[in-house]
């Protein structure tokens, strides 16, 4: 049994290329629709109801060109709005928290894990719960980093402003000077470390376009952990499981690249990640007026 239907990726803008890597990597027989929302990104920015009806207007737009699978390679959508998306649509949908969460508590020598994400991601505790369920015996410290998607989507990859801000975004993390929260704030309980962590889970997509820097701030001893890999292989499962994988072809699988943002943008962002021979990107509008965050 085999599906020749595409898989429809969807992020908040250019990060879950990062999944779309790898899916190309582990499945390359795989069609695939990636959708961007990047005219409306960042979403972890925002508050619980727009980002619920954002993914599900661009879950609408994938649905609609009858994808067979879909996954959710946005980290704040995946955290706050799965459950939802998985109840509004008829199509099977895998987020990419549980994946990561599994491969940060597969990492990990110390059992400290610092988690960064964004603002709305760090504030539903996706996370938290997944690694805790992994292993609850694990200290996992979360830390809220809104200055790097900006960054990412500006397409401003390396450098010394972007290496500035990546410190400032880990600092709390890595028991250097910076603002503690208080109980209030991100880390479980109010806490930093008490003893250095050895793993960081980038808990958003656009993250691992930032990763050479990130791990060259945060050292050799600290194993730098995404979702990517990890989530390429549970869609390789879900597919299987439902027998949904594409049928042996000796034509290459085809792909489509949608954006709701700057076309010409997209396009450079995508090219450093899989050179020229990769398919034009096209605009796409969703939703009924396409609101800008505050960056």
């Amino acid at each position: 049994m085999s599906d020749p239907r595409p898989v429809g990726v969807f992020d908040s803008g250019v990060g879950g290329l990062t999944v779309l890597s790898e899916i190309l990597r582990r499945l390359p027989a795989e069609p695939t629709i990636y959708l961007g929302d990047n005219a409306r990104a960042p979403y972890g920015v925002r508050d619980t109801d727009e980002i619920e009806r954002f993914s599900s207007e661009g879950l609408a737009e994938l649905a609609a060109r009858d994808v067979k699978a879909i996954v959710v390679a946005c980290n704040t959508s995946s955290a706050v709005a799965l459950e939802q998306l998985r109840e509004a649509f008829d199509v099977p949908i895998l987020g990419v928290v549980r994946p990561g969460a599994s491969a940060a508590a597969l990492a990990t020598r110390n059992g400290r894990i610092g988690v960064i994400a964004t603002p709305a991601t760090i504030r539903s505790r996706a996370y938290f719960a997944a690694i805790k369920d992994e292993n609850p015996a694990l200290h996992v410290y979360e830390q809220p980093t809104p200055e790097l998607v900006p960054l990412v989507e500006a397409g401003h990859l390396d450098g010394p402003a972007v290496e500035a801000s990546v410190r400032r975004s880990v600092a709390p993390l890595m028991g250097e000077a910076a603002e503690r929260p208080g109980r209030s704030g991100s880390l479980p309980l109010g806490r930093l470390p008490d003893r250095p962590i050895d793993t960081l889970l980038l808990g958003c997509t656009h993250y691992p376009l930032l990763r050479p820097t990130i791990a060259a701030v945060v050292g050799p001893a600290v194993a730098v952990v995404d979702a990517a890999a990890a989530t390429a292989s549970s869609l390789a499962e879900l597919l299987a499981v439902n027998g949904l994988q594409a049928p042996a072809s000796a034509t290459p699988a085809a792909h489509e690249q949608l954006t709701t943002g700057d076309v010409a943008s997209f396009e450079r962002t995508a090219r450093l990640m899989f050179g020229d021979g990769f398919p034009s990107v096209a605009s796409v509008e969703i939703g009924a007026g396409l609101a800008v965050a505050e960056a």
